[in-house]
């Protein structure tokens, strides 16, 4: 079986993470699935919240560090869920959050710390591992479904060299 691409962005300054996520909003279908993983202070907030902004998100975007989810309207009437599981023990505590009710609804879901959530999670068409590489910090871009593997032509142009990021 051949192996699954991936991507590598170096992302020098902080202004880049920002680019990354203008470039994803541009690529990712309306319900996708994105698992991001890192170290604590890795980047994962900061790019998920770049997202949100090049999809529309016009508030305050928070954290979910300490809520663990926080709802998004994005302006094309999708709906952006963004989780951070790192304080979950158990799976279990998913159940609580009200995810269910999402359904077949048209979500894109933003998922920190996904190791956390287990088999409660929906899979992921797309991860992004996040980690620190010299001033700056470094994405790998992996899609893991065919969804993913059906925007590999753009997510594979995303960089510095393209102007994408």
């Amino acid at each position: 079986m051949k192996p699954a691409p991936c991507h590598v962005v170096e992302l020098p300054i902080a202004s880049a993470t920002d680019g990354l996520g203008r470039a994803l909003a541009r690529v990712l279908p309306s319900s996708f699935v994105v698992h991001l993983r890192g170290d604590l202070g890795a980047g994962k907030s900061s790019l998920a919240r770049a997202l949100l902004r090049a999809l529309g998100v016009t508030g305050s975007i928070k954290s979910p560090t300490y809520s663990l989810v926080e709802r998004y309207p994005l302006a094309d009437g999708r709906e952006a869920v963004h989780l951070d599981l790192y304080r979950i023990r158990d799976p279990g505590e998913l159940d609580y959050l009200g995810l269910d009710d999402l359904g077949d609804r048209e979500v894109l879901w933003l998922v920190e710390w996904p190791e956390r959530g287990g088999a409660a999670l929906p899979p992921p068409d797309l991860e992004i591992a996040l980690e620190p590489s010299g001033k700056g910090r470094r994405a790998t871009l992996h899609p893991l479904s065919a969804q993913g593997l059906s925007i590999w032509p753009d997510l594979s142009k995303i960089g510095p060299a393209s102007g994408s990021v």
